[in-house]
């Protein structure tokens, strides 16, 4: 059995510092997210320790805060109550003192502002004989009610006599009145009389006047009957001398001339011309017969025209066909022989590879690849 020496024990030591060392290295080199980064964790997670410590000594420091002024504001709230009430007991004691020892009517000055003093005075003087009313007192006044019972009594018979004077004026009035009605009841009887008279008169009138009117009416009739007969045989006398002036005029017997315009012998007036002749009728038809053998021969030109420019049309497609199939027959021919060129060169490129392959046989593993990148040095 060998022994460790302290030498052997202190290498080994190293070299398991060492290896310590190299393996934080590879997990620092390793990890993506430091290596990109670039920053020191550790002290990163001290400064967020340190901030949530600070962050809950804070939060503690608020709510100790927020204690205190809830419980301050508490005890303000007691001692504003305690004071509104003992302002209240105060000043109730203050009024109850002052009603109870201090009331208005044992103050000295009291008789100057008592509000029933004139109520408890005398008055300024019993009667017109009273001491009191002194040469320059002027306590006696024109207008005064001294004699109030002898006035009353003296109103009264005026007031009595009034009435009866009005009594009598009213009885006059009423016997005024009915004589007025009576004369009026006589007046409007002879007026009813007098009218009843002119009624009378008014309805002889209007049956003679009646009897004047349907007199005159029936003349009227008879003139107006006779007036109508004699306008009526005079239309037809005009009717039927018009009748024969027509069937000998000019209208109706066709005379060519009636229908000549004034504005040339080749314009006629359309409501007085008749129609044309025979000679007219066939020089027209004559005309008629030229414009169509007219329009026959133009529209046997334009079938000729039309036939040579569709025979041009279709000589010049058939060349512009044959042009096209000779076009694609080159075509064909030319991608012929770009596939047949393509081919060979395939086939070549082929035969190179494979003789590259041949060459350089040793391809590299997965094991070449792994050896890489396995240590922090």
């Amino acid at each position: 059995m060998e022994v460790a020496m302290p030498k052997d024990l202190q290498q080994e030591a190293n070299l398991a510092k060492k290896r310590y060392t190299d393996l934080c290295r590879q997990g620092r080199v390793f990890d993506a997210r430091n290596r990109i980064i670039g920053g020191d964790t550790q002290a990163w997670d001290f400064q967020v320790r340190d901030q949530k410590i600070k962050e809950i000594t804070d939060k503690a420091k608020h709510e100790a805060f927020a204690a205190e002024m809830k419980h301050n504001d508490k005890v303000m709230c007691i001692a504003h109550d305690r004071e509104q009430r003992h302002r209240k007991q105060l000043c109730r004691a203050i009024n109850d003192f002052q009603q109870s020892f201090q009331k208005p009517e044992t103050r000295r000055e009291f008789d100057l502002s008592d509000p029933l003093a004139l109520r408890k005075e005398l008055p300024a003087r019993v009667s017109d004989k009273d001491m009191r009313n002194t040469i320059s007192g002027m306590q006696k006044f024109m207008g005064e009610d001294l004699n109030f019972q002898e006035r009353r009594r003296f109103q009264k018979e005026q007031n009595r006599e009034w009435f009866l004077q009005q009594h009598g004026e009213w009885e006059k009035a009423r016997a005024d009145h009915i004589l007025a009605e009576h004369l009026y009841t006589q007046t409007r009887l002879k007026f009813d009389e007098t009218a009843r008279d002119l009624l009378k008169l008014e309805d002889s009138t209007r049956k003679e006047v009646c009897a004047a009117v349907k007199a005159f009416n029936r003349n009227q009739v008879v003139e107006l009957a006779e007036r109508k007969r004699q306008e009526k045989q005079q239309e037809q006398e005009d009717n039927m001398t018009e009748i024969t002036n027509l069937l000998h005029g000019d209208l109706l017997s066709e005379n060519p001339r009636q229908a000549a315009s004034s504005f040339g012998p080749h314009r006629v007036v359309p409501d007085r011309w008749k129609g044309m002749n025979r000679e007219q009728l066939e020089e027209i038809w004559y005309t008629q017969k030229q414009q169509i053998q007219e329009k026959l021969r133009l529209q046997e030109e334009e079938r000729q025209h039309s036939m040579d420019w569709d025979l041009r049309r279709i000589q010049k497609a058939q060349a512009s066909l044959l042009h096209e199939r000779q076009q694609q027959r080159l075509l064909r021919e030319q991608r012929r022989a770009l596939d047949c060129s393509n081919l060979h060169l395939a086939r070549q490129q082929y035969l190179q590879k494979k003789q590259m392959d041949t060459a350089s046989s040793s391809q590299p593993t997965e094991d070449y690849f792994s050896q890489f990148n396995t240590r922090s040095r």
